[in-house]
């Protein structure tokens, strides 16, 4: 979403190409290789010049996925998921992209009129053209994932949601079952457990809290002690503070897969270290981050 320029509709600039190419070549320098997009970020101009990267690495298509949304829309305050605002706006973002397809499809947000029929034969007729290969969804918890799957001719392979050690009410949904903090907590209980008895990849955007716990100035006491056991973290095994924040995250049996937000290379290359951290990470050390992160003990 950082690519592009600025939230104008205006034309992409060469800067702008540049800044995106020099975050691809970082994300690919630490073996990143799925690419996350959407039609809105940018006007569609993170969309465009990512085409225009394509354009200037031969052979970088083959190399990597992509991944798109459609649904939200930045001049009305719905999002229609009809068959024939589906197609159109898969065909804006191939034409954006330069690409003839994307390996994953992502409906960005609930809508309250969905019919699954109709998104159904929007996904088969995109699907038997050769422009998407397959379908994810975005923002949604596991009742409209299987609502949604019930008419699909491709299973729901992704999930995108806000998670990470800044939004925890996923964790918090599991630990505050039979309690009378769970009242208050809004995250669609059973989504985690879903996803993972269906073979839906979940993928956390906004994986690393805007930069709270790894530099950026902290909100809350809450917030700067996890800072602090971060920082303490990161000092102890030699590595980055964002790595042990994503690391938390991939250390859940879940299987999170971490979407980075930045477009600054250093950032990007500062989470290399990630899967190694969660490999490493112990019991008691994701539980002093999720605790501290807290502000307040378990039940």
């Amino acid at each position: 979403m950082g690519l592009g320029g600025d939230w104008t509709p205006g034309p992409v600039t060469p800067a702008a190409i540049d800044q995106a190419a020099a975050a691809v070549e970082a994300a690919l320098s630490i073996g990143v290789g799925v690419f996350d997009h959407a039609d809105i970020y940018r006007f569609g101009k993170a969309e465009t010049v990512f085409g225009e990267v394509l354009k200037r690495t031969p052979g970088l298509r083959e190399r990597i996925e992509i991944q798109t949304k459609c649904g939200i829309r930045l001049d009305a305050d719905h999002a229609p998921y009809d068959l024939c605002t589906i197609v159109a706006r898969v065909d804006d973002s191939l034409a954006r992209l330069g690409v003839d397809y994307v390996d994953t499809l992502l409906l960005h947000r609930p809508d309250p009129l969905l019919e699954p029929a109709d998104v159904a034969v929007a996904v088969a007729q995109l699907h038997a053209a050769g422009k998407i290969r397959a379908l994810g969804v975005s923002n949604m918890s596991g009742a409209q994932i299987a609502f949604l799957q019930r008419e699909s001719p491709l299973p729901i392979v992704v999930n995108q949601l806000e998670m990470s050690l800044g939004r925890r009410d996923w964790v918090d949904s599991t630990v505050l079952v039979n309690h009378p903090d769970g009242a208050s907590n809004t995250f669609p209980h059973g989504t985690l457990e879903y996803c993972a008895s269906n073979g839906v990849r979940l993928q956390a955007w906004g994986a690393l809290a805007q930069g709270r716990y790894s530099g950026a100035p902290t909100r809350t006491a809450a917030e700067e002690a996890a800072s602090a056991v971060v920082t303490t973290l990161a000092e102890a095994k030699n590595t980055t503070r964002e790595a042990i924040v994503l690391g938390w995250l991939m250390r859940h049996p879940a299987r999170i897969d971490p979407v980075l937000g930045s477009s600054d290379p250093t950032r990007i290359r500062a989470c290399a270290d990630a899967a190694v951290q969660a490999a490493a990470m112990t019991r008691d050390e994701w539980f002093a981050l999720y605790i501290a992160a807290r502000g307040r003990p378990l039940p």
